[in-house]
């Protein structure tokens, strides 16, 4: 039996912070119009709703290939894989490189060729591509990884989620508060496995787009004087919550029931963050799912509170934070069962069972 092994992870955590505090000297807009509530109040409730305290920037030389790049480098090096022999480099974001104070994204080259290029891997073998799949994008590489192993294509392939949303957010919508810049990425290789051994062990992806496609999407400023040809990334909130608590425990439901797994086997749940609240009313349903009304103590590790959300770079970061120790409380052992899931932009939902 051959399963798909992470061998390495790495991360790349930017160097500015942006605290709460920062957003306080803020004026807020909606629908054009000032609100009139204390931007002191509307920073309180956002802590209390989303769990962000503070969110990391990158600085303003560096973009997302340059970043993801760097996330790159640290998961080779910790798998010890020769760069020239990695089949495949799949890179999940939404935006390009988007160049600080400008209003245009870069996607040609790909940014996953970018990346091939600073690594410096010859090997035309190499293939490399995007993934455009909102928040997502690097669950969905790993699932496609998979995919190419099992049908013999490749045999190694690095997987990056990088994201420089800083340069995309309206800095008048409460939302700007919640995203981040970031990169993870992990080598994953086609191994030989014994029936309780290491490895990806099923998956499930949905996508839904009649009502919900521009749950997120690209809009105007909120600001009244802002130019209407420039967009930003915007949020219905409200949606997007209610779309999350519906459809991702279910999604990944069906990802441990394909795998013929419980719940109570799940040792540690890497979710998208997005939201404390919402994750955690997340992981409240998918354990009223089966019967439970609380979730496994110490099941969901995060790190919002001091990240924010970087989109497609949440979840590997995170991984990469647990397995290297570097995240309180959160330890992963050999046999232990995880769970990834997200849901973004599409909208897109998926979960990824996996055997550490």
């Amino acid at each position: 039996m051959f399963r798909s092994i992470i061998t390495g992870t790495g991360s790349y955590i930017p160097p500015f912070i942006q605290t709460n505090k920062d957003f306080t000297k803020q004026v807020f807009y909606s629908k054009g119009h000032a609100l009139t509530t204390a931007p002191e109040e509307i920073v309180s409730k956002f802590r209390q709703i989303t769990g962000i305290e503070e969110r990391r920037y990158t600085t303003e030389d560096l973009n997302a290939s340059d970043i993801g790049a760097i996330a790159a480098k640290n998961a080779l090096a910790d798998s010890g894989v020769n760069p020239e022999e990695i089949d495949q480099i799949i890179v999940a974001h939404n935006f390009g490189d988007v160049l600080k104070n400008t209003i245009q994204t870069a996607a040609v080259p790909s940014i996953a060729s970018l990346i091939k290029h600073t690594l410096g891997i010859r090997n035309p073998g190499c293939t490399a591509y995007d993934i455009l799949f909102g928040c997502p994008g690097w669950i969905q590489g790993l699932i496609q990884a998979d995919a190419f192993f099992k049908a013999g294509l490749a045999k190694k392939a690095l997987i990056v989620g990088t994201e420089t949303l800083s340069r995309v957010i309206d800095v008048h919508d409460r939302d700007s508060m919640i995203f981040s810049d970031g990169a993870g990425a992990v080598v994953l290789e086609f191994r030989e496995t014994g029936p309780g051994d290491s490895g990806l062990l099923g998956s499930s992806t949905q996508t839904h787009t009649i009502e919900e496609v521009n749950y997120i999407n690209m809009g105007k400023s909120d600001f009244p004087d802002s130019d209407p040809n420039v967009r930003y990334i915007k949020m219905n909130g409200r949606k997007v919550y209610e779309y999350a608590m519906t459809y991702v425990p279910a999604a990944m439901k069906d990802c441990l029931d394909k795998c013929g797994i419980d719940i109570s086997a799940v040792k540690k749940i890497f979710i998208h963050q997005a939201n404390e609240k919402m994750d955690e009313g997340i992981m409240q349903r998918l354990f009223q799912l089966y019967g439970i009304n609380e979730p496994t103590e110490n099941v969901m590790p995060m790190s919002i509170h001091w990240l924010g959300n970087s989109s497609v770079a949440t979840v590997p970061t995170l991984l990469d934070l647990v397995r290297k120790e570097q995240l309180e409380s959160h330890r992963l052992h050999a046999g232990d069962i995880i769970l990834f899931a997200s849901v973004g932009a599409g909208m897109n939902i998926n979960a990824a069972c996996y055997r550490y």
